[in-house]
């Protein structure tokens, strides 16, 4: 059936399914509600997907996504945080997360994913050459490390502790509030607001 559908209808359907947690079915109703709409509304969708790309890139201090007129990011460049804590986490969302905690008023720095072996992510895949550099550089004096409580957060965790023995800065880990197998992004404010007021020595 698939064969029968017009090249640009297929390409889209394609395209959607590659997207995290977008089957096909899904995939599928969203293409034929874009043919379905205005023109305007679809065009306006297409817009914004180009501006994504081309208006955003990462911070060159914490590596959160930032527009691409504001470099270093909002959060680096505000006088008013604490430049001598930074909060690690795995993806932007996560960083999103904890703002809306209104609990932590230091930086961030962004890792893009977690150690996994099996998906072929190494340390030197990550960002967390660049955290070390910049514990050294910018006189930190704590590290909150805030990877996911996985299997492969854990290991990212236990990694970068390792990495920091010997510098000056403590390193602390959220405290136990959040569940097992859990993502920080899913995590409602209270929550992540009693794990940071909870961080223990790590």
């Amino acid at each position: 059936m698939r064969g029968a559908l017009p090249r640009p209808v297929e390409r889209l359907i394609e395209a959607f399914t590659r997207l995290p947690g977008i089957g096909p079915k899904t995939a599928s109703r969203l293409t034929y509600h874009l043919l379905r709409t205005a023109e305007g509304e679809a065009l306006e969708l297409a817009q914004a997907l180009q501006e994504l790309r081309s208006g955003t890139e990462l911070c060159s201090l914490c590596f959160n996504i930032t527009a691409a007129e504001s470099n270093p990011c909002q959060v680096c460049s505000d006088p008013g945080r604490e430049g001598t804590m930074i909060c690690v986490v795995e993806d932007p969302l996560d960083a999103l997360a904890m703002e809306r905690t209104g609990q932590f008023h230091g930086r961030y720095h962004v890792l893009h994913g977690a150690i996994s072996p099996i998906d072929g992510v190494g340390p030197e895949d990550l960002r967390i050459h660049e955290l070390i550099e910049r514990v050294s550089r910018e006189g930190i004096c704590e590290v909150i490390l805030a990877t996911n409580p996985t299997l492969e957060g854990e290991a990212t965790a236990m990694y970068i502790r390792r990495q920091l023995e010997g510098a000056t800065a403590r390193v602390t880990r959220l405290a136990r509030g959040l569940p097992a197998g859990g993502d920080l992004e899913y995590a409602d404010a209270g929550t992540l607001s009693q794990a940071l007021a909870g961080r223990q020595e790590f």
